[in-house]
């Protein structure tokens, strides 16, 4: 009798894990826009971690784009955060000098020499730790633009040349003109030379830096077209090296001012640290970040009201629908939770 049920109980359990033939398989919704990983964790290991569940192998010369800092601003990703990541890949941090000059009181602290550019490097502590490398010392080159809109090209560090593979890894914060600074903003500005940077500020009208002219209205008169101009470089630099080995994209979102590295006596952080993010699309990945602020309440630790007037008050997410428009990426995407998994 126990070997009849038992038979009986085996013919069920197949029968239950058969379909006829003609039952279609019901097909997984896809996800829709660019995968952006997010943990909420910040430490060396995260950053390993989110690289790594990317997928994306960072291989041959790979130069690891940050902003090492405006000599008294507290709040660039810090060499100690940042050491695991670029150990993990071999890399080198790669920068540019500035297209500005500090009050007299501030001179030693910046950048816009390759001379005082090191000195403020050695200080925030990248040159212990890191192969380092300022990418317009010894000169710079024009790379080709999709978008013609304002740029004839992009102008960026000659050193560029040496590298196969990019990581932007992208502080997000604020930024007195583009509003914000992420993604965009690094690969743009930030791989600029002196000169790229005026060609990009001045929507394509000044190629050759002249800071008596520079910050004039003159030349700084048409917001919409430095941000369209930005989302151009942007896609410049990724093109770049997308026809080589690689890019990727990693924002850490900590001690968020409104303004950017590169000023020297930034305003006070409101903002609660976050998390990290990463994307193989860096128009989604600065997409979530805003949202990301959009989305804060406020509370006694942690107001957002300052760092949205100032992206709003900047028209900052403009940058980010000229990067759609234009190819770049996708504002569409999906979160993926690392911290889940």
């Amino acid at each position: 009798m126990k070997h009849i049920i038992f038979i009986l109980a085996a013919c069920c359990l197949m029968m239950a894990g058969c379909k006829p033939k003609s039952e279609p398989v019901q097909a997984q919704e896809p996800q829709e826009g660019a995968a952006v990983y997010l943990t909420r964790e910040i430490s060396p290991e995260a950053l390993v971690r989110i690289y790594k569940a990317l997928g994306v192998e960072a291989k041959g010369r790979v130069a690891v784009k940050i902003s090492t800092g405006e000599g008294s601003n507290p709040n660039y990703l810090k060499p100690e955060l940042i050491r695991l990541l670029v150990e993990a890949v071999n890399g080198t941090i790669v920068e540019c000098n500035t297209a500005y000059g500090n009050a007299p009181e501030d001179k030693q602290d910046e950048r816009n020499t390759s001379a005082n550019h090191w000195k403020v490097i050695e200080r925030h502590g990248f040159t212990p730790l890191f192969k380092v490398d300022i990418m317009d010392e010894e000169g710079e080159m024009r790379i080709p633009v999709t978008d013609t809109t304002h740029l004839k090209y992009d102008i960026v560090g000659s050193h560029m040349a040496n590298y196969d593979f990019m990581i932007a890894l992208n502080h997000f914060k604020g930024h007195p003109m583009g509003g914000y600074g992420g993604a965009l903003k690094n690969l743009s500005i930030g791989c600029a030379s002196s000169n790229g940077k005026a060609y990009i500020h001045s929507a394509g009208k000044m190629e050759v830096l002249d800071m008596a002219k520079l910050w004039t209205p003159e030349y700084i008169g048409d917001q919409d077209g430095f941000l369209e101009s930005m989302a151009a470089a942007a896609q410049a630099v990724t093109d770049y090296f997308q026809k080589k080995d690689g890019i990727i994209y990693i924002s850490v979102m900590n001690n968020m001012s409104i303004d950017c590295d590169c000023v020297d006596h930034p305003e006070p952080v409101k903002l609660k640290d976050y998390g990290i993010l990463a994307s193989t699309d860096p128009v989604a990945l600065d997409q979530a970040c805003v949202d990301i602020i959009n989305q804060q309440k406020v509370t006694a630790e942690n107001d957002p009201t300052d760092l949205i007037g100032r992206i709003n008050n900047q028209h900052g997410v403009h940058t980010i629908e000229w990067a759609e428009k234009i190819g770049l990426g996708s504002r569409k995407y999906h979160m993926v939770d690392i911290d889940r998994k």
